[in-house]
């Protein structure tokens, strides 16, 4: 049987805290969860469903589909299980191959080693067989395969995205610091976000959460932006059905917003970075871009979600600095803002204390290696605004 129509385990990593998120993902595409761990959700399907779920996924980095489990105790061991696998039936003999490995054994003292032996298994199968062997190296912009090993126990993958899901192709100006695609999308699930009411996004930067919040609202799949993955370079890629899918997500898709997505910046050159990046997007007609202090942010009328992503500071002068910051957030929040759910992502909670308004939800996620809050706050109308709150939030 063709893996192309067998089902197996399906893996779909993520972030720390986007699990619940991303579960929720899966199980709106009419997909399983079999199991959540701290940064994957398992699922089942065909190789060919892979082709979907690497279109569809928002919060999702990479979708890995299971080929074997193995005892390996040593290199040897990984070598012989990993050549025993027919991957000249699955790799182009003129391909181009990538090996990545994750784990923790004590059976070699570096996973690079072991994404090496790995490699060097495949391509000597494959050059044994059909008399050539693939190019390899470290791009994951063709076949990638995916090893985690762990104690005395190897399972391997193929990695049907390729170049990670954040790696959405419309951030072409990234500025400094910017958060990931899929964080951005998860941060805006959490945030109740769907399309419906206003979104307001204040200190915008490069425009991610603006376009990823435009992408949720038109009910757009993420993946159509690329034309680039990993399961396009295995053997019996089926590229009418790929095609087919394609379309149907994209007739599937809305072309208006039922409000409005206002993002700001103070800087000039960020305000253009974010509309360029926009527009390579397809969503620029749908963003209200300005340029100007996050205090003089237009709101509109009718509600939705207000969402601020500010610095987090690194050095004393700077966190000095920012403390002013938080706290006009918390003062824009309560005086311009009221009717909406107001939201701050931050990776300081020493700063977070600032805002002085009182916090109804503090969900945890983490930036990179950084953990980080998303704190929410309800922005009552007219005198049922929330009091002050000396201590603000133990975040």
């Amino acid at each position: 049987m063709s893996l192309w129509s067998e089902k197996r385990s399906i893996l779909i990593t993520c972030a720390r805290g986007v699990v619940s998120v991303l579960a929720g993902e899966i199980r709106a595409l009419s997909f399983p969860v079999l199991s959540e761990g701290e940064a994957i959700v398992e699922t089942e399907g065909k190789l060919s469903d892979t082709i979907l779920l690497n279109l569809s996924i928002r919060t999702g980095q990479r979708v890995l589909y299971f080929l074997k489990a193995f005892p390996a105790g040593n290199a040897q061991d990984l070598y012989r299980a990993v050549s025993d696998t027919a991957w000249e039936e699955l790799i182009r003999k003129d391909g181009y191959l990538s090996v990545t490995a994750t784990g923790d054994t004590t059976a070699v003292n570096d996973s690079r080693f072991a994404a090496v032996k790995t490699k060097d298994a495949i391509v000597d199968r494959i050059r044994e067989r059909k008399g050539r062997r693939p190019d390899s190296g470290p791009d994951r912009n063709a076949a990638v395969v995916h090893l985690h090993w762990t104690g005395a126990h190897a399972r391997l993958y193929l990695d049907t995205s390729g170049e990670p899901l954040s790696r959405r192709g419309y951030r072409k100006i990234p500025l400094e610091a910017p958060m990931q695609e899929t964080l951005a999308a998860a941060v805006l699930l959490t945030a109740g976000w769907k399309g419906e009411g206003n979104l307001v996004n204040p200190m915008c930067g490069s425009g991610t959460l603006a376009i990823e919040g435009a992408l949720i609202a038109l009910r757009r799949a993420p993946g159509l932006l690329r034309g680039n993955f990993g399961f396009m370079h295995i053997k019996g890629f089926d590229e009418a059905h790929y095609g087919d899918t394609r379309r149907r997500l994209r007739t599937s898709a809305g072309k208006t917003l039922n409000g409005r997505i206002v993002a700001t910046d103070i800087r000039p050159e960020a305000v253009e970075a974010a509309r360029q990046n926009a527009r390579t997007a397809g969503v620029d007609k749908l963003i209200d871009f300005h340029a100007c202090d996050f205090r003089e942010t237009p709101v509109p009328g009718g509600g939705g979600v207000v969402i601020l992503n500010p610095e987090y500071g690194e050095r004393m002068g700077e966190i000095n600095a920012l403390e002013g910051v938080y706290g006009a957030a918390g003062d824009f929040f309560k005086n311009q803002c009221r009717g909406y759910r107001g939201y701050i992502f931050t990776g300081n909670l020493g700063l977070a204390k600032k805002v002085g308004l009182r916090t109804s939800r503090r969900i945890p996620f983490y930036n990179g290696p950084i953990e980080c809050r998303l704190l929410e706050y309800e922005l009552y109308e007219g005198s049922h605004k929330r009091p002050r709150d000396p201590e603000s939030t133990s975040a």
